[in-house]
C-alpha cells in the first residue's frame, strides 16, 4: 500500500491510528443514538457507513483520501459493535441469552487470528484493494438481513445529550488508546506516550466524576454496581482479556522470529488455533449449563493461562503434533473463556441499564485488546534490551508468554469471588443442579 501511494511502509500505520482514534470517539455515543433513533436505525447507518468508507479505501489513490475512508470506516465500527450486541440484549430473552452472545462473540474470536492470514493471501494473489472490497457484498448482505429480521425499536422518552460526559469520556478513551498502541511502537519515543497515558487517566478520571454527578448521565455507571457485570468487564474480564488478546499478537511473531517458520507456515500453526476457536462454539453451551459460569471460568481460565504458558516451552525442535495439540487447546479455552465473559457481563444487567453496559463493556473490551498487544509488546522489548542485543530471539517470546500466562492466571482466580449460583438463569446451571 506504501508503494501504491508513494509513501514509506512505516507512514501506513497511521491508517490504523486514525481507525482507532475515531472509534475512541464515537463509542460513548453508541448507547444514546440507539435509544434516541433507535438500534435498528442506528445499527443500519453503522453498516452502510461502514460499506462505503470500505469502498473508498479501496479506492483511495493517495494517503489523504485513505486515511479520510479510515476515519469515516472507524466511524461505522463505533456504533456497529456496541448497537448490534443491544439488540441482541433487548431481543434475547435470558434463556436465549448464552446461545445469542455464543454467535456474536465467534466473529471477534477468529477475526484477529484469520484476518491477517487472509489478508496476506488476498494482497499477494489479487491486491491491497480487494482487502476493502470484500466488505461490499458482507455489507450489503447485513443490510438485508437487518432490514428483513431486526425489529425497530427506541425510547419512549430519550435523554438528552451529556454533552460534557461525551467530550470528556471520548478524549480520555482516544488518549488512554492511542498511548497503549504507542507502547508497541518503542521507537516512537517515552515521553509521549507516558504524557497521554497519564492525560488519559486524568480526563477519565474527571469523566467518571462528571458522570456519577449529572442527572442525564451520556453513560450509567451503575452497571459496575452489579457483581457479575464488574467482575466479567472491569476487573477480573479485562486482566484476561489482556492475555486473551496477547497471544494472537504473539504467536505469529514466536513462529515467525523465534523458529524462523515462513509466512505461510506460520499461518498454517496459527490455523490450529483457530480450530480450537470454532471447536469450542458447539461445547461452550452445554457446559456451562452443566457446571455454571463460576466453576467454568476459574477451571477453563487455568487451563487457557496454562495453554499460554505452554507456548513458552516448545522451540522448532518441538514434534509438530504437540504444537498443534498446544494450539488447539490455547483456542479451545480461549473461545469458552471469551464466550462466558460475554454473557456473564449481561446476566444480571436490568432493561434500562443494558444501552449504558452495552457501550461500557464495548470501551473496556477496546482497552483490554490494546493493553493486551502493548503490555506484549513491552515485555519483548524489555527482554531483549535486558539482553543488550538488537534483534528479538526465542528467550524473549518465552518470558514474554510466561508473564502473558500468569497475568491470566490471577485474573482466573479472582472469579472465586462469584458466587456458585452466578449467571444460573442465564446458563440454568441452578435449575438442574
Amino acid at each position: 500500500m506504501g508503494a501504491s501511494f508513494g509513501v514509506p511502509a512505516v507512514a501506513m500505520s497511521i491508517g490504523i491510528t486514525v481507525y482507532m482514534l475515531t472509534m475512541a470517539v464515537f463509542v460513548p455515543l453508541s448507547g444514546w443514538l440507539a435509544d434516541r433513533f433507535g438500534a435498528r436505525n442506528i445499527f443500519l447507518a453503522a453498516i452502510a457507513l461502514f460499506t462505503l468508507a470500505s469502498i473508498a479505501c479501496g479506492f483511495s489513490e493517495n494517503l489523504t483520501e485513505f486515511v479520510a475512508a479510515r476515519a469515516v470506516q472507524g466511524l461505522g465500527s463505533a456504533l456497529m459493535t456496541p448497537v448490534g450486541r443491544i439488540l441482541v440484549l433487548r431481543n434475547a430473552s435470558k434463556s436465549e441469552l448464552l446461545n445469542a452472545t455464543a454467535l456474536i462473540t465467534w466473529p471477534a474470536l477468529f477475526a484477529p487470528v484469520v484476518g491477517p492470514v487472509l489478508g496476506g493471501f488476498i494482497t499477494t494473489a489479487l491486491s491491497w484493494h480487494w482487502n476493502f472490497f470484500i466488505n461490499i457484498p458482507l455489507g450489503l448482505a447485513g443490510l438485508v438481513l437487518v432490514a428483513r429480521f431486526v425489529p425497530g425499536d427506541r425510547e419512549a422518552e430519550p435523554k438528552p445529550l451529556d454533552w460534557p460526559g461525551f467530550f470528556l469520556t471520548s478524549a480520555g478513551l482516544a488518549c488512554l488508546l492511542y498511548g497503549l498502541e504507542r507502547i508497541a511502537h518503542a521507537e516512537d519515543g517515552v515521553l509521549p506516550t507516558v504524557m497521554l497515558l497519564a492525560l488519559g487517566s486524568l480526563i477519565g478520571w474527571l469523566a467518571v466524576r462528571h458522570l456519577l454527578r449529572t442527572p442525564h448521565p451520556l453513560l450509567d455507571l451503575s452497571s459496575f454496581k452489579v457483581l457479575t457485570f464488574a467482575l466479567s468487564t472491569l476487573s477480573a474480564g479485562t486482566i484476561f482479556r489482556v492475555a486473551i488478546n496477547a497471544t494472537p499478537f504473539l504467536l505469529p511473531l514466536l513462529f515467525q522470529v523465534g523458529f524462523g517458520l515462513s509466512p505461510i507456515d506460520a499461518g498454517m500453526m496459527i490455523l490450529a488455533y483457530f480450530l480450537g476457536n470454532l471447536g469450542m462454539k458447539a461445547v461452550t453451551t452445554p457446559t456451562l449449563r452443566r457446571f455454571g459460569f463460576r466453576s467454568v471460568m476459574v477451571v477453563n481460565g487455568v487451563v487457557a493461562s496454562l495453554s499460554i504458558i505452554g507456548c513458552a516451552a516448545i522451540s522448532p525442535q518441538t514434534p509438530q503434533a504437540l504444537v498443534v495439540a498446544l494450539m488447539l487447546i490455547a483456542g479451545l479455552s480461549r473461545s469458552m473463556q471469551f464466550t462466558a465473559l460475554n454473557t456473564l457481563a449481561f446476566a444480571d444487567i436490568a432493561a434500562t441499564q443494558r444501552s449504558s453496559a452495552a457501550t461500557l463493556s464495548s470501551m473496556l473490551q477496546q482497552v483490554a485488546m490494546l493493553f493486551g498487544v502493548a503490555v506484549a509488546a513491552a515485555i519483548l522489548n524489555l527482554s531483549q534490551i535486558a539482553r543488550g542485543q538488537p534483534a528479538l530471539d526465542l528467550v524473549d517470546f518465552r518470558i514474554a508468554f510466561l508473564v502473558i500466562g500468569v497475568i491470566g492466571l490471577a485474573a482466573a482466580f479472582r472469579f472465586l469471588a462469584l458466587p456458585r449460583s452466578a449467571g444460573a438463569e442465564v446458563s440454568g446451571h441452578a435449575l438442574d443442579n
